[in-house]
């Protein structure tokens, strides 16, 4: 499944899917999202790009 992130405020996420469908995520609901998709490592990233 391919999707993309775009950080809208400190504890919320939208995630963009390919097919159209979008969600708004808060920290949490982003950890659980990405340990099933299994890339918790990404959420990682995530936060380093966002406090750089």
């Amino acid at each position: 499944m391919s999707f993309n992130m775009n950080r809208i405020n400190p504890n919320q996420t939208q995630v963009f899917f390919h097919d159209g469908r979008f969600e708004t995520l808060t920290n949490e609901e982003l950890d659980d999202f990405l340990l099933q998709m299994g890339l918790s490592d990404v959420n990682e990233t995530f936060e380093q790009n966002v406090l750089e």
